[in-house]
């Protein structure tokens, strides 16, 4: 039997849904929440976020601002810009895109933005919150990850999930949202010596390694939910996951396609984010 397919466009535009109402109805009180996200350079895969976040913020009835820095922006001019848009009043979320130039630290500039604006959930404060249980604006894609695992009607509680790759920006945090359902996880990585045995334990198989194609069939428990994290761009031109999607598919209960899985969750959950900060940031 063929793994049913966990749509992340459809779960995407039905949360859009929800935050355009949302917005609609704190515009009726003169409320417009706003969004500044920050390009340092011309990284084509940075540019094309960039415009799909602008877009879909505008389509919302966002306060959107873009600020297309050129690639020799210093740090302190940066720096400067982020401290800028802390003060202001009307920007709720600010998101510097990553990766930045070599000649600028990451970490200063994350460091920088205001935890009350910082809807990407990068900000040591916002980690620190999320490791702890405590309420904070969680990273985009993993709250996307969990939002797909729960619309397939899996109850995460008790059940087993494997976490293939340990980021800062996916693997660490789903790992703390999967407990935070109270799921058993067990976290691998590249110097784990049996992985595929641990992951065909796996209830829940959540990918984010940045190899195309690497996790077949052989470590895909039977009726198992797969979310595949990755993107990665073959030499066709053509886009991939981290799953061997046509052999996993035949394994698993539910999986993520590459593209239309993870990737249409990360913007509307940042633009949640956004919603969100805006709605905290006025006592609502």
């Amino acid at each position: 039997m063929t793994a049913a397919l966990i749509s992340g466009k459809q779960v995407a535009e039905e949360i859009r849904a929800d935050i355009a109402r949302e917005v609609q109805e704190l515009a009726e009180k003169g409320i417009k929440p706003g969004l500044a996200v920050v390009l340092v350079g011309e990284d084509p895969g940075s540019q094309v976020y960039v415009r799909s976040k602008e877009k879909t913020s505008t389509e919302l009835g966002f306060h959107s601002e873009v600020y297309r820095l050129d690639a020799s922006t210093s740090q302190e001019e940066l720096l400067a810009l982020v401290n800028d848009l802390n003060r202001r009043d009307e920007i709720d979320g600010i998101l510097v895109q990553l990766p930045l130039p070599k000649h600028i630290e990451e970490k200063a500039v994350i460091d920088a933005i205001a935890v009350e604006k910082d809807v990407d959930g990068f900000h040591p404060v916002n980690v620190g919150n999320l490791v702890i249980g405590d309420d904070s604006l969680l990273p985009c894609t993993p709250a996307g990850v969990i939002e797909l695992i729960k619309r397939t009607g899996m109850e995460m509680a008790g059940k087993h999930a494997v976490v293939i790759g340990r980021s800062n920006i996916v693997g660490k945090p789903v790992s703390l949202l999967l407990q935070r359902e109270n799921a058993t996880v067990t976290m691998c990585h590249s110097r784990t010596a049996n992985m595929a045995e641990l992951s065909r334990q796996a209830d829940i198989l959540v990918v984010a390694i940045g190899r195309a194609n690497f996790i077949d069939a052989s470590y895909v428990k039977p009726g198992a939910v797969v979310i595949d994290v990755g993107m990665n761009r073959l030499d066709n031109g053509k886009l991939a996951g981290d799953v061997d999607f046509e052999s996993a598919k035949e394994v698993a209960g539910h999986i993520t396609p590459v593209p239309g899985g993870v990737g249409p969750m990360t913007i509307v959950m940042l633009m949640n984010n956004t919603l969100t900060a805006a709605k905290r940031r006025r006592g609502l």
